[in-house]
This record gives C-alpha cells, sequence and structure tokens, in this order.
C-alpha cells in the first residue's frame, strides 16, 4: 500500500455513512486498538475540544511542549490539504511514507479481524501507530466533531481542554448551547484535569453538570485559576510591534510571552494552551519549561490556513494577496473580521473593494457566516470536493434575499480563485473563507506546500 492508495481509502471512507453504520464503526474503533496491541497505551497528553481555536491552541500547546524538551506528536483535524498533515512530531508532518507504512498496519488489523472504522477512527489509529513506531510518548490531540464521541478520545489522554462552546454542528450534537456543551464535554473521564476556556453561562452551567457527574476531575477555569493579560510593545531588530501576553495558572505565572498569531482571540488559544502545559506538569508528563525557551519556541509557532496572509499570491497572470482562513460558522467570522477588514483597509482602492470567496457544508448557516463582513464587497460562490458541500447555485438562491453586492458561482476552487483575481484587479485582495477544505485547496492552488 502506497500514499495514493491511503488517499483514496480514506476519500471512499468520508461519503456518506447512514446513522446505524456510523456507530456500529465508532464501537469498532476500542477493538481495532486492542487488534493493534493498544498503542495508545503509551500515550499521555491532552485532548483539546470545543467549536473554534482548537487547532491554534494545540499549536501553542506543541510549541510550549517543545519549550520543555520533550518530543511532542500532534494530531491535527481536519487537515488542509494531505491526510499526512494529521500527523506530527515536533510540529513536522510526517512524510508519505511513514503515514503509508502506519497506515497499512491499521487497515490490515481492520480486515483481518473484520473491524471497519469511521475515517476518524482510522486517523485516529494511524496516528496512534506512528507514535509508538517513532517512540513518541506525549501527544496533543484535536477532536473532530463533539467530544464524547470523538475517535481521538479513545486515546485516553488525561488532560482535557475546552476551547469555548457556540452553535455549530446542531444537526450531529444538538441545537442548543447546552446540548453542543455536554457533547463535547462528555468527553471528560474520571480523573481527569480539566481546562475550560471562556464560556457563556449556558454553556459554564452545562459543563458544571457534567463535571458534577465525574469523580476524581480537577478543573481550571479561564478567568477564575487562569487569567491573562495582553499588551503591545516595540519590536526588537527593527521589526514592528509585537503582542506579548502574561498567563497566571495555579501552578505558575508566565510573563512576557509572545503571541505571533494574529487577533485578539489568540491571546485566549496561547493561554489555554499554557495551562494546559502546567496541568501536564502537574500531572508528570512534562517538567516544567523554562521562560526564555518557552517565549523563544512560542514566537515561532505558525498555524497555516488561519488568517494566513499571502502576500505574493499568483495565480496565472494575477497577482496580488491572498488571505486565508477556516473558520467555519457565524463565530467564528466574527471572530476573526477584525483582522479581515484591518487587511482590507491597507491599501484601500476605490472601486475595487476585496473579494470573498466562499464555500460552506449544507447545514450551515451561510448568512450569519458573511453576516460580519461588508455586504458590497464581491462574492464568489463556490464548492470543494468534499461531498457535504454544499452547491453554489443554491447558495446563491438562499443569499438572494440579503442584498449582498455581486454574487457569482464558480465550479470549484480553481476556477473561482481565477475570477476573484478578475474582480479584485492587480495587486488586490482576495478573501477565501467558509470551508477548511476550501482553504486547503487554495493553498494547493496557490503553490503552497503542507504545513
Amino acid at each position: 500500500m502506497d500514499y495514493q492508495d491511503c488517499v483514496d481509502l480514506l476519500a471512499e471512507l468520508h461519503g456518506k455513512v447512514d446513522l446505524p453504520l456510523r456507530e456500529a464503526r465508532q464501537a469498532n474503533l476500542p477493538r481495532l486498538l486492542g487488534a493493534l496491541g493498544h498503542p495508545e497505551h503509551g500515550l499521555r497528553g491532552m485532548l483539546v475540544v470545543g467549536t473554534n481555536g482548537k487547532g491554534s491552541t494545540c499549536a501553542f500547546a506543541v510549541s510550549a511542549v517543545a519549550a520543555t524538551g520533550a518530543r511532542a506528536g500532534s494530531m491535527p483535524s481536519p487537515h488542509l490539504q494531505e491526510p499526512r498533515e494529521r500527523i506530527r512530531v515536533d510540529g513536522v508532518p510526517v512524510t508519505r511514507a511513514e503515514y503509508a507504512a502506519a497506515f497499512a498496519e491499521v487497515y490490515r488489523a481492520a480486515d483481518r479481524y473484520d473491524l471497519p472504522v469511521m475515517a476518524a477512527g482510522l486517523y485516529a489509529a494511524t496516528a496512534a501507530v506512528h507514535f509508538r513506531r517513532a517512540g513518541v510518548r506525549l501527544a496533543v490531540a484535536e477532536a473532530n466533531v463533539g467530544g464524547s464521541r470523538a475517535a481521538a478520545g479513545e486515546l485516553g489522554m488525561d488532560v482535557k481542554v475546552v476551547t469555548g462552546i457556540g452553535l455549530d454542528h446542531v444537526g450531529l450534537l444538538g441545537d442548543t448551547l447546552a446540548e453542543i456543551t455536554r457533547a463535547k464535554v462528555e468527553a471528560v473521564r474520571d480523573g481527569d484535569h480539566v481546562v475550560l476556556g471562556r464560556l457563556a453561562p449556558e454553556a459554564a452551567a452545562a459543563a458544571g453538570r457534567v463535571l458534577d457527574e465525574r469523580t476524581g476531575v480537577s478543573v481550571w477555569r479561564m478567568d477564575r485559576e487562569i487569567r491573562y493579560t495582553a499588551r503591545t510593545a516595540a519590536g526588537s531588530d527593527g521589526r514592528g510591534p509585537r503582542t506579548l501576553v502574561d498567563v497566571a495558572t495555579p501552578r505558575a505565572v508566565h510573563r512576557d510571552l509572545p503571541c505571533p498569531l494574529p487577533g485578539a482571540h489568540q491571546h485566549h488559544n496561547l493561554a489555554l494552551a499554557v495551562a494546559a502545559v502546567d496541568a501536564m506538569v502537574e500531572r508528570g508528563h512534562v517538567r516544567a519549561p523554562e521562560s526564555e525557551p518557552l517565549r523563544t519556541r512560542l514566537a515561532a509557532t505558525r498555524w497555516p490556513g488561519r488568517l494566513e496572509l499571502v502576500t505574493d499570491a499568483q495565480l496565472d497572470d494575477w497577482a496580488g494577496r491572498v488571505l486565508l482562513d477556516g473558520a467555519t460558522n457565524p463565530q467564528g467570522v466574527a471572530t476573526v473580521a477584525p483582522e479581515i477588514l484591518r487587511h482590507a483597509g491597507a491599501d484601500a482602492r476605490p472601486g475595487r473593494p476585496p473579494v470573498l470567496v466562499f464555500s460552506a457544508f449544507e447545514q450551515k448557516d451561510v448568512h450569519g457566516m458573511l453576516a460580519p463582513l461588508p455586504s458590497h464587497w464581491p462574492l464568489v460562490l463556490t464548492r470543494t470536493g468534499s461531498h457535504e458541500c454544499a452547491d453554489p447555485a443554491t447558495l446563491r438562491g438562499r443569499l438572494a434575499p440579503t442584498g449582498r453586492g455581486p454574487c457569482l458561482t464558480a465550479e470549484d476552487t480553481r476556477s473561482a480563485l481565477r475570477r476573484a483575481g478578475e474582480l479584485a484587479g492587480p495587486g488586490g485582495l482576495i478573501v477565501v473563507i467558509g470551508s477548511l477544505r476550501l482553504v486547503g485547496e487554495a493553498r494547493t492552488e496557490l503553490a503552497l506546500p503542507p504545513a
């Protein structure tokens, strides 16, 4: 089995699966891990759940763990361009050959013991097998959808991080904050250490009810046991201003931590990540990071596809800027909108506003997702290669009553980007938003390597 075989098999598994079959395949994952000799038993670390901010929090956590001198495996979800991005060691994706070797071991066991699983189960099992092969014992895992049913939850991480809760994936998790919170926080098991991000009152109450059902848990809450402040400081070596964050947890106070990812929401994500690593220190999983290595590692944190600005983008004869963000729900877009508007205002050109390229899953609140962005910006609706993606003509019909500016459709990401380039003009700004799959396909079109 080569890497392309793995990609093709995973693409087949991402097809629509009815609920009974889905539940049966989810139940098979613990059995498959057993058939593989329980590669997860050698792992310790954290599982990050929540509606938004999981990937960035994990990226900061990997940097903080690296500052302790430990090797960290990580499991982002989803990937942008290639499945191998979902398995990283010290932040670097595995090679295609490494991915294929671990995947083949998992697939053979699933076939031999007749234990079919969902694609998410294959991703989790493949990561655990690779970490065993590579001798990695510490992992930072990101839940896919939900928490209690997340495949990565089967790997037994005893530090659970909840970044925040919003209304998303309502068809799977419930249509209230309380229901969605329960679906996510039920990932917590007896004896875990829980790090809670900033939650709305309804979500905080629901989280408390779930935690009351567990025994032996310790809980650190943002704005209670965890506090942070952020400020702007002059840059060094002639660079522009930078953001520094002070984070206080029950274990330590960390001062002057650089936050290189743009947006005020990243200050919260950095504080959560540092608190989670402090929790792992208390659990004996890692030693305490020293201040200077921690600052150095955090300063180097990068997370592609989240307010990622490509300043020298080239699409055939068009050249300009492309801003990529994977916000996939209304609260996510509202969070990043100030940064998008800041980029738009950096070199505003009369008559040439930024152009939006947008795609979303069928069940998404597209009105709410586009509402935080100027209605006069031209909008190019498209579809990705995902079977869950909404048809662009259907999206156009749903948006027609909202009175948005020019609204066009394109059959795929490639044609959408080129149409957007025509509308933006030379040196203009294209904003790609609404779907991580769309961001990944755009990165490929821009010749950016998986990162």
